[in-house]
């Protein structure tokens, strides 16, 4: 059955290639959680899309052709990610931008990469996913969590002076790994000690056990890998307790979404997240489009949103064709301007040219640290 299953989708991406420059339009999937806990970081980059092809279109499209979106909803679940990356397969996407969480794009880039189809993510920063080999099809306009969690190590004992740290996961792919990577970094610093190292159930309406642990542990700081949901629970309740401990997450938390749920204890927050780039023509005109059609400023990942739409539609353009081939050889060699900068990528499909930078919660606003 597996193998009759291999064959048939064989088969389904060799007709769409064959087809796909036969098509009145250049379809561009876009993959990622539009609903449930975790939209704050799906919906923005759908909206990137938007605004991006529009522009795209505009001035002409792509192979003298419109590009045509097609957005589903993973919910940011592995078990639906699959489905969904079946579908954006079968209605012939050439490309998708998406996902948008870790385990959802680890899941689906198998079927992506069966039908020969690029994927490029905003925000899914494990470094398996471009490091182990095992997704080829795999490119991401955001730095990987190693660099990430590095960065959390070396400000949570260089800069905030703590000795003695907690690190604290959600259990998933990418809260996980930044943890891990985050421990390790920590293990080998002379001047700091992992004094607690533990997971988090998910969607749990009580953290108070955790809490306690920390502070059993006489942390000086915690280091969560995971998402705003759990984050903003975990610091309320440390902060209820009168905790002084510092917290520094990862761009899972450095949603303003975070703030508003946390509240008024979300002050004093650090979280990582890519460098500011708002002085940039390309950033300021993406933003400004947004401002002027849905009238708010965008949220998480929605300008390496744009950069993705923009780089992945380029390569097509550059190539002069969707085979798969020829895309990903203009993704390696090309240079193009975007939100995020001039960015090219690597053979393991790691964006050259962008990188972290730490945020602090200042007056309910994120404000990066120099």
């Amino acid at each position: 059955m597996k193998k009759l299953m291999t064959i048939s989708i064989a088969a389904l991406a060799l007709s769409l290639a064959g087809s796909a420059l036969a098509a009145d339009t250049i379809k561009l999937g876009v993959a990622g959680p539009h609903s449930g806990d975790l939209a704050s970081y799906g919906i923005p980059t759908v909206r990137a899309a938007e605004l991006a092809v529009a522009d795209i279109n505009a001035a002409g499209g792509v192979l003298g052709k419109q590009v045509e979106l097609l957005v589903e909803d993973d919910v940011c679940k592995p078990e639906i990610a699959t489905n969904t990356a079946s579908k954006l397969v079968s209605d012939g996407a050439v490309v998708v931008l998406g996902h948008i969480c870790s385990g959802a794009t680890k899941a689906a880039l198998g079927i992506y990469n069966d039908a020969k189809i690029i994927v490029m993510s905003p925000s899914a920063t494990n470094p398996a996913l471009t490091q182990s080999g095992d997704y080829p099809n795999f490119y991401r306009t955001i730095a990987s969590d190693d660099l990430q969690a590095k960065l959390g190590a070396e400000f949570a004992v260089n800069t905030l002076g703590a000795k003695k740290i907690a690190v604290i996961h959600d259990k998933g792919d990418y809260g996980k790994g930044y943890a891990e990577f985050a421990k390790a970094f920590l293990e080998k610093m002379d001047n700091a000690e992992v004094v607690l190292f533990e997971g988090v159930t998910p969607g749990a309406v009580d953290y108070s056990a955790i809490v306690q642990k920390i502070k059993h542990s006489g942390a000086d700081a915690v280091i969560y890998g995971g998402y705003h949901p759990e984050a903003s629970k975990i610091v309320t309740q440390m902060k209820k307790k009168k905790m002084d401990t510092y917290f520094v997450s990862d761009d899972g938390v450095k949603d303003e979404t975070f703030i508003k749920v946390a509240g008024e204890f979300a002050e004093g927050v650090y979280a990582s997240g890519p460098m500011d780039v708002s002085n940039l023509p390309l950033f300021q005109k993406a933003l400004k489009e947004h401002k002027d059609k849905f009238g708010e400023d965008p949220g998480a990942f929605f300008k390496e949103g744009y950069a993705a739409t923009v780089a992945l539609m380029n390569a097509i353009e550059k190539a002069g064709s969707t085979e798969y081939a020829a895309i990903e050889a203009k993704l390696r060699s090309e240079y193009v301007d975007t939100p995020v900068g001039k960015i090219s990528f690597d053979e393991k499909g790691d964006a050259i040219g962008v990188g972290f930078s730490m945020y602090k919660v200042i007056d309910g606003k994120y404000v990066e640290q120099k």
